[in-house]
């Protein structure tokens, strides 16, 4: 059970027995009002600091998540432009080696701790055409377009897991799409 629920739940019974209490010293200091202000005090007190911690814990356990879910978007974002550089830096040399493979195996490890489910079926297709393109080491111009329209569509899909946890947008895959076509028609 969450902290702040077992606080909710103290509150709640600090609110019944202090019902109680109240009414049993309302009734028995009947003839002393100084002593029914008094019990009166204790018991907002009381229930001011419950409601305080209850409030504050909860501030603490949405400030946790806040920092985990900061410190996992700066990792994949981290790992993704990490995939985008080393692909850059393969079609710039226009060829794949074995030590390259070696490199992207690595970073599918690492894809393959936090991609989403989505980013990982695209990611799929991408590592085949990789292969398939690595056989004969060169990476001729129609392999280079093939490998940029996939790795469109695997960008498409990390901005969805990045940005939002909905589905893909088919418009935004769209015009990723279109742009890197218009791209590798002048290449």
């Amino acid at each position: 059970m969450k902290n702040s629920n077992k606080y909710l739940i103290l509150t709640l019974i600090t609110f019944i027995v202090g019902y109680f209490f109240l009414r049993y010293a309302y009734l028995a200091s009947n003839e002393i009002p100084f002593a029914q202000e008094m019990v009166l005090i204790v018991l907002g007190t009381i229930v001011t600091i419950v409601i305080t911690a209850a409030l504050l814990n909860k501030q603490s356990e949405v400030e946790i998540e806040k920092e985990q879910r900061i410190k996992l978007f700066d990792f994949k974002s981290n790992l993704y432009f990490e995939l985008i550089d080393f692909i850059e830096k393969v079609m710039l040399k226009s060829e794949i080696t074995s030590s390259d493979l070696i490199a992207l195996e690595f970073l599918t490890h690492k894809i393959s701790i936090i991609a989403s489910a989505d980013v990982l079926v695209v990611y799929s297709k991408f590592i085949e055409v990789v292969k398939k393109t690595s056989l004969d080491e060169k990476i001729s111009k129609l392999e280079s377009q093939e490998l940029s329209e996939i790795l469109a569509k695997l960008c498409g899909e990390i901005r969805y897991d990045l940005i939002t946890k909905e589905g893909t947008n088919s418009n935004v895959q769209h015009i990723i799409d279109g742009n890197i076509k218009r791209i590798s028609k002048n290449l």
